[in-house]
């Protein structure tokens, strides 16, 4: 009954095993596809945003900057505020609000025409990782020595993956129909998932830590199961092999010997001093014989 026992607490062991392994391998293979297919989602808006333009619009021309290279003014300061938002976390699909300052400390006019920004790689700015919403503006003028604000709201793609991410910003204006571009601000954000805490990630992570805690338990409790069997086995007694007692021996000997020869019927003709005399005859008996 313990063999049959034992064998299936094994099997069972092996098959919640199996199906544990065939569960983690199922979720591994749908965080990799849903991955997958965000990326190419995002790689997809990403060429729409470069070949549409994607350009967010006050007042009413639309015009596509591409990407000008135009040198800064030197008459032309600019400032970048995360108002209300010091971390810089940018939540992916959610508006994110910044405000470009600019002050003219030149002698003309500064016509501002646009706002726009990009998102790239950390490590290597080569690498675009989106086009952001430029904002054009029509009669924005900044007069000298004067300092005035510009609101620019972007939004990341929702598919964007969580992490570090570098933004270039760039506010575009012309003085004396000369065309200029200042970088109000090249640095980090991090984006963040706008879905809460539970990711696909994180539940992936959370369920193979489960598993792997159940498998450590079922590890547990089998070696368990072995030491407390081992301790329950009952200890081997030995049979004869205790040495007898000789003072027993010899009492016993004197017993038989004396109910032997001396009959029952009999024990009212022998006195005291006579039994005596037999009883000590009787015991010295064994220690002559030992001594012959």
């Amino acid at each position: 009954m313990a063999v049959i026992m034992k064998v299936r607490l094994n099997f069972f062991e092996r098959s919640l095993g199996i199906f544990l392994i065939s569960v983690l391998t199922g979720i591994l293979v749908a965080v990799l596809e849903i991955q997958f297919r965000c990326q190419s989602e995002a790689e997809a808006d990403v060429a729409e945003a470069v070949e549409g333009g994607d350009l967010g619009i006050v007042g009413e021309d639309v015009q596509d900057f591409g990407d000008p290279n135009y040198s800064s003014a030197p008459e032309v300061k600019t400032v970048c505020v995360f108002p209300k938002n010091s971390a810089k976390l940018v939540l992916a699909g959610e508006q994110t609000e910044l405000l470009v300052g600019m002050e003219n400390i030149g002698e003309s006019p500064v016509n501002v025409i646009a706002i726009k920004a990009s998102v790239h790689l950390p490590f290597d700015h080569r690498m675009l990782v989106q086009n952001l919403t430029a904002v054009a503006f029509n009669n924005a003028t900044v007069p000298p020595s004067v300092q005035a604000t510009f609101p620019y709201v972007f939004a990341v793609s929702k598919y964007l993956q969580p992490g570090t991410f570098d933004l270039v910003g760039s506010i575009i204006y012309d003085i004396d129909q000369q065309p200029y571009q200042s970088t109000f601000y090249n640095g980090t954000i991090e984006v963040a998932e706008a879905g809460g805490f539970l990711s696909v990630e994180s539940v992936f992570l959370v369920t193979l830590g489960i598993a792997l805690l159940v498998l450590l338990g079922l590890w547990l409790h089998g070696q368990f199961q072995r030491i407390t069997k081992k301790t329950k086995r009952a200890p081997k007694v030995e049979v004869g092999t205790r040495a007898p007692d000789a003072s027993l021996d010899e009492w016993l000997q004197l017993d038989f010997l004396f109910t032997t020869l001396v009959p029952k019927s009999s024990l009212s003709v022998y006195s005291m001093d006579m039994i005596f005399r037999e009883l000590l005859t009787l015991s010295l008996l064994p220690n002559q014989r030992r001594r012959s």
